[in-house]
């Protein structure tokens, strides 16, 4: 793993948002695997300025998103989809049948999970996956005691993880309680991982994962084993860890 230090939300999103930039201008066709959340906003925000620029363009990307609740329709301001349209897809000139989030409101969910994972390898596979650091480690959907080897699949989400979301619903009853998530197998399939970690409320998830075991009680640590990730982290996040504690490319 790598790990860039930089100084808070806001460079970090700014070298986010250029990290996958340059990757999509090397790549017009690249698979970008997307995630939802606080965390990325600003990189999408900096990305839809980039394309404004007329610096990149995406109209051959093809995107997977990690997750989606269960029983939201995509017209729900909460769901997923209405996430990366109304913060991302909208503002660029991608093609929204290239865009790709798991159908929480499939009447066959099981099927729905099988049929997201043949779409990511009848494309190819993902290039560049962007993920977030849950504070228990989860990554994705994927909560404490997933399987490493997971695919595409239902999960009922843990109480920490509803009430860091319930942020984004009027109370905490509106929280689905399911969601389906790329599992981890899914996600380590991806070519190349970009990490990103802000605020001090993520230092001891950061220093779980830099300095812990492998284990699947702390789903992140699973990165360990990826040929290829990039944490960015500020300073908030990276707290008192040590440098000679990191690993550094």
């Amino acid at each position: 793993m790598k790990l860039i230090e930089v100084k808070n939300y806001e460079h970090m999103c700014e070298l986010a948002a250029s990290y996958i930039s340059k990757k999509v201008q090397g790549n017009p066709n690249i698979r970008l695997g997307l995630a939802t959340g606080g965390t990325p906003l600003g990189t999408y925000e900096k990305l839809i300025e980039d394309y404004k620029n007329g610096k990149t363009s995406y109209k051959q990307v093809v995107s997977f998103n990690l997750d989606e609740y269960i029983g939201l329709t995509g017209q729900n301001p909460n769901s997923y989809r209405f996430y990366m349209n109304d913060h991302f897809f909208n503002h660029i000139d991608i093609d929204l049948e290239n865009t790709f989030v798991p159908n929480g409101t499939a009447v066959d969910l099981e099927q729905e999970c099988r049929n997201y994972d043949e779409q990511i390898l009848e494309k190819g596979g993902i290039d560049l996956q962007l993920l977030g650091i849950g504070s228990n480690g989860h990554i994705g959907f994927n909560e404490p005691g997933a399987s490493f080897g997971s695919y595409t699949h239902v999960v009922e989400l843990a109480e920490s993880t509803r009430e860091a979301n319930s942020i984004y619903f009027e109370n905490m009853e509106d929280v689905p309680k399911k969601a389906v998530t790329m599992g981890i197998a899914s996600i380590m399939k991806s070519k190349e991982i970009l990490l990103l970690v802000s605020g001090e409320h993520k230092h001891d998830a950061l220093a779980k994962l830099l300095t812990g075991d492998l284990t699947e009680q702390f789903p992140a640590s699973i990165l360990k084993q990826h040929p290829s990730v990039t944490i960015m982290a500020d300073e908030a996040a990276i707290g008192n860890l040590k440098k000679k504690e990191v690993t550094y490319d």
